[in-house]
């Protein structure tokens, strides 16, 4: 019998403990993305986070429902409730973001940022959208293609 580099007896993720991999990205997404809404808040006020925003290209406004989506998203990934459809509306943050410091070059520490957190968050944002909710999730995304019992969690039988 041969042995392949393609092909192992151990599977490629670890079901016992995937699920706890995914709750400490869910907590640790969920804290960024609240720091981030606070500093907007507190540090940079919303009127002038709006200002930023229009000196990038977006409309000032918009500096409203991001700050909203990343306060609530943060709390929703930490407390994982729908955390993987959370993650998913986040990532449209994410894609405004990565516009801003794009031209700044790679590294953070560029003068006005570049883009290696933004592209690192994104990267982050999808693998919990790949993984899922996790372990201690309040309320669980549904699998995509899957149908779910509300009551139990259970994967739905489709009727043939």
């Amino acid at each position: 019998m041969s042995t392949s580099i393609y092909h192992s007896a151990a599977p490629a993720i670890d079901p016992t403990t995937a699920p706890y991999a995914a709750l400490i990205l869910r907590v640790a997404l969920g804290v960024v993305f609240i720091a981030h809404a606070l500093a907007k808040l507190l540090i940079f006020t919303l009127p002038g986070t709006a200002a930023f925003f229009a000196q990038h290209g977006f409309p000032g406004w918009t500096a409203y429902p991001v700050f909203a989506l990343e306060l609530v998203g943060g709390i929703a990934l930490i407390a994982g409730v729908y955390a993987r459809w959370v993650a998913l509306a986040l990532l449209s943050v994410l894609l405004g973001a990565i516009t801003v410091h794009w031209g700044n070059g790679w590294s953070f520490t560029a003068p006005n940022g570049g883009w290696e957190f933004v592209g690192f968050l994104i990267a982050a944002v999808l693998v919990q959208v790949g993984l899922g909710d996790g372990a201690l999730a309040l309320r669980r995304s549904p699998a995509p293609g899957r149908a779910r019992d509300s009551h139990t969690d259970q994967p739905v039988a489709r009727a043939a």
